[in-house]
């Protein structure tokens, strides 16, 4: 602060004098943004340091790291480059309904302000509701392009209004057609008065995209939904196992438990990849430019992954859909080798020497 009670923000040119008759030579802003240069190396440090004292509302209510298994400092550069930006700019929200209200017609987006749906990327006309019929089945023509991963509720209500949203996120892999590489492109993180709502919400989506969705079958409503709607198809199959090793119910509805550990354990893996990969600044230069910030404009899926807590994944509704979609894009790497069966098959042999054979033990 100086001599009149006005604070300093960035360096003087000129040292100026102080309200402690001492001269300033440095801003208050150029001490913040070198102290969080010093610590980011220490995600947890920089976290509690923002938290302590934040320049945006986003520091100022940062919940504790609590050693997240997460890359805090890649999730929060990306979450501050976010707040610099217009939003609207881009995502856009909105909704999708079946054309004149005929379902398993053509798929429309309409812009909504109050649309349960946020995009950041719209497929041209030639894609859109890229659905092909093979066999009497509806299959996904996009699945070159991306998938959609989801975390699901079975119940439309519980006691007390309250209860887990249900979360939906599009991301598209390594392709040469014209949409994002490797970006995420839609969020859906709501709790629609009934179920139904959701489903049919969430068919629509893979529908207009024409990509498959990876869903979580501990709440099986949705795969049934998909099933008896002709789209059984669009459900993967988990990747982590071969078809001839899948249950009765996985062959009949394809998607994945999360009750198991090796599910749970490679779902973080494949979040933690994609923060390292695509999430805030490559400093080391790795997988883009040093100076390039990451592309990921939905600041909710962010704040959630930074208080994601793998021991307790239920509070998590977008990290579980996020991980999802990350998991199908890149099924091919959870495909266990077949392990071939080497059959030992023992000859008996006889001697021929003299009238009788003689067995040679």
């Amino acid at each position: 602060i100086d001599l009149y009670g006005m604070p300093v923000f960035n360096a003087p040119e000129e040292p100026i004098l102080g309200v402690d008759k001492i001269l300033i030579k440095n801003g208050a802003i150029d001490y913040w943004e070198a102290e969080v240069d010093s610590l980011k190396s220490d995600a947890d440090a920089l976290n509690e340091f923002y938290r302590q004292f934040p320049r945006t509302e986003s520091h100022a209510f940062r919940d504790e790291s609590k050693q997240s298994i997460f890359n805090l400092t890649k999730i929060y550069q990306q979450i501050d480059y976010n707040d610099s930006t217009i939003r609207e700019h881009h995502t856009t929200r909105g909704s999708f309904h079946w054309r004149d209200g005929v379902q398993d017609s053509k798929v429309i987006w309409t812009p909504d302000s109050r649309g349960r749906f946020s995009v950041s990327w719209i497929p041209s006309k030639s894609i859109q509701n890229n659905v092909y019929n093979r066999n009497g089945t509806a299959h996904p023509g996009n699945e070159h392009i991306g998938s959609f991963g989801c975390d699901s509720y079975d119940i439309s209500a519980v006691v007390g209004g309250r209860g887990s949203n249900g979360s939906l996120h599009g991301m598209t892999k390594f392709h040469m057609d014209e949409a994002p590489v490797n970006e995420f492109f839609l969020e859906y993180i709501a709790r629609p008065q009934t179920a139904e709502i959701f489903f049919e919400e969430v068919l629509m989506a893979c529908i207009f995209y024409g990509m498959p969705i990876l869903i979580e079958n501990n709440k099986p409503r949705l795969l049934y939904h998909f099933k008896n709607r002709g789209y059984r198809n669009f459900c993967l199959n988990r990747p982590d196992k071969l078809y001839n090793k899948l249950s009765k119910t996985e062959r009949e509805l394809g998607g994945i438990p999360n009750s198991s550990e090796d599910v749970k354990q490679s779902h973080a893996s494949a979040i933690e990849s994609y923060i390292e990969k695509f999430i805030g600044m490559d400093l080391a230069g790795n997988y883009r430019d040093s100076d390039e910030i990451g592309t990921m404009p939905f600041t909710r899926t962010l704040e959630d992954w930074a208080k994601f807590d793998i021991n307790d994944r239920t509070k998590f509704d977008a990290s579980i859909s996020s991980g999802l979609a990350i998991m199908a894009n890149q099924k091919h790497i959870y495909i266990p080798e077949k392990k071939e069966s080497k059959i030992s098959i023992n000859f008996a042999r006889y001697s021929n020497d003299g009238n009788t054979s003689q067995l040679i033990e």
